[in-house]
């Protein structure tokens, strides 16, 4: 197949990118390689897949020196012509969209850059679909939309109104977007909401990252709501199997969809909702300990109060994910942590 994947200098693009590679699909790259967090770690993606920066160059195709079947461009969402140049001339036989503005607590400062990239790119996403390629299109959601839901484990069968966010709210208006491209198009769309994925290559302003880097450093990490924490950490390598084996189920319509009694994740129309975690959730005090063990140091915490924004806990029901794609997570905490620890302690040589 030939693929478009979106965000692909990105942490789970870049996992995602390869596994498609690998598996011998055509895959084409599209990432704008912003300043949200080092750009040399993006661009250290991307010559892991055989891309050179000195060769990038915006709105130009690069070919990897690695891969035969990676073509990389680097551009904006917010760019629909270009966006339109690259479909229509490559006709895609699907779509993986995992390019976003992330980051909840960077929502509360910069809210103008979750709609240019999550609101206006996902549109303009939508209608390269509608217009220029064909298949499947799987996108980026997320577990944030749950907000103020507190009924555990979270399941995709439960209303997401009430989110705390703006990026939260950035990803359920995607979900909502897709819908109604959805129904309106015929275009089968998946949206997966992440659990807080971590692992090798992970991005700096993730906890994982913050804390590893710290600890090795000498430095306090801050442990916020007292530690009182929990979060279903979920392994980047399940992450991309479970992108690639929804990307492979195509969604078929709900024929048993009751508009009297809404089931919130699925559709008469080829849209479906899935949770992605790891669905075994830890204390952050214990993920902490998990970091101490694997670099054989102990951390000093600050305590510090609950963030706006911020959930005390998550835990992803994944029934309804392996039911469709015959998949669930299992990477453990203890196994994870040690390899992204063994991947920090290599990338930057300490």
């Amino acid at each position: 197949m030939k693929v478009l994947v979106t965000g692909t200098a990105g942490f789970i693009g870049f996992h995602t990118t390869i596994r498609l590679l690998e598996r011998g699909d055509e895959v084409w790259g599209f990432d704008n390689i912003n300043d949200y967090y080092d750009p040399l770690l993006k661009y250290a993606r991307l010559k892991e897949c055989g891309i050179e920066r000195e060769k990038t160059e915006y709105g130009i195709p690069v070919h990897s020196l690695k891969y035969p079947n990676y073509t990389f461009v680097q551009g904006d969402l917010g760019d629909l012509p270009l966006l339109q140049k690259i479909t229509t001339g490559q006709k895609f036989d699907g779509i993986i969209h995992l390019a976003a503005q992330a980051g909840v607590r960077y929502s509360l400062t910069h809210p103008h850059a979750y709609m240019k990239s999550n609101w206006e790119g996902f549109l303009n996403i939508l209608e390269c679909r509608r217009h220029n390629a064909a298949g499947h299109l799987v996108y980026a959601s997320s577990s944030s939309v749950y907000g103020l839901n507190r009924s555990y484990p979270l399941s995709v069968n439960d209303s997401v109104d009430h989110p705390i966010s703006l990026y939260a709210a950035s990803k359920k208006s995607n979900e909502l977007m897709a819908h109604c491209y959805s129904y309106l198009y015929d275009i089968p769309t998946t949206g997966l909401r992440f659990f807080t994925v971590y692992g090798p290559w992970g991005r700096p302003d993730m906890a994982l990252f913050i804390f590893t880097r710290n600890i090795l450093e000498g430095k306090p990490v801050e442990v916020y709501n007292h530690g009182k924490m929990i979060r279903d950490f979920t392994y980047v390598d399940d992450i991309a199997e479970g992108i690639l084996r929804t990307f492979d189920h195509s969604p078929a319509g709900n024929n048993e969809w009751d508009g009297v009694h809404p089931d919130p994740s699925s559709s008469p129309a080829k849209w479906r909702v899935f949770n992605i975690g790891n669905s075994n959730p830890v204390n952050l005090l214990d993920y902490i300990g998990a970091i101490e063990e694997a670099l054989g140091k102990k951390a000093e915490m600050i305590m510090m109060p609950m963030q706006p924004g911020d959930i005390a806990a998550t835990h992803a029901d994944v029934t309804a994910l392996e039911k469709a794609v015959g998949y669930r997570p299992s990477t453990s905490v203890k196994h994870g942590v040690a390899k992204f620890i063994e991947w920090y302690r290599k990338f930057y040589g300490v």
